[in-house]
């Protein structure tokens, strides 16, 4: 069991920009951050939905496949759910539609008290005011001996990694610049001393760091 993170980052280490708007949440830059990753078969099939076979196959898929391989549990902030942007909506039940492409319990973290909200390939979303260690305690009570995903924003992903709690840290670098945004490594001085770290290059470009104890 392990407590890990996979993330897309830009050149210069940011996740997300900050030109989001009502019809575009994630900025102008988002679909240039995560084209290689969106193009492989394997989202395709897990998020999308296509059983045609297509998609790339190549070393990003490598990646996107064990992003989803045993999972039993999955965290994130407000924001990556959507919150944020729908603050006043009680029916809203996240980014995803009716077939989320978690299959675990997720555990939102926020200030905003809502009922857990279930889909039927067991998708959970739990949403609670906790510290790192105490939500992570949760979410590996839930995931047995499979591994605990900090899935995002950037922001959670820093508070755990400060923390001391991430096992594996895997970011997929788009040779883009942002030039603005949430960066990752805001505060996270020193953080490759704790880890042994690792990276492949795809034929698409993108740089496959990875940090693991």
């Amino acid at each position: 069991m392990a407590v890990r993170v996979d993330l897309n980052i830009s050149l210069d280490g940011y996740a997300t920009t900050t030109d989001q708007t009502p019809e575009k949440p994630f900025g102008e830059d988002w679909g240039r951050l995560v084209s290689a990753y969106t193009a492989t078969r394997t989202f395709r099939q897990r998020v999308f939905g296509k059983t045609d076979g297509s998609g790339t196959t190549g070393m990003d898929d490598k990646y996107a496949t064990a992003y989803f391989e045993a999972v039993g549990a999955e965290i994130m902030g407000a924001g990556m759910f959507g919150l944020h942007n729908f603050p006043d909506d009680s029916n809203w039940r996240g980014w995803w539609g009716d077939a989320p492409p978690f299959h675990c319990p997720v555990f939102v973290l926020s200030h905003t008290e809502r009922a857990p909200i279930r889909f039927d390939n067991g998708t959970v979303f739990h949403f609670l005011s906790a510290s790192p260690t105490e939500v992570l305690g949760m979410a590996k009570a839930e995931a047995g001996d499979q591994d605990v995903r900090i899935g995002g924003g950037p922001t959670t992903v820093r508070t755990f990694l400060k923390a001391g709690l991430v096992d594996r840290l895997h970011v997929g670098i788009t040779p883009i610049i942002l030039g603005q945004g949430i960066n990752l490594w805001d505060d996270l001085r020193g953080l490759e001393a704790g880890y042994t770290v690792t990276s492949e290059t795809a034929d698409t470009g993108i740089v496959h760091l990875t940090f693991a104890r």
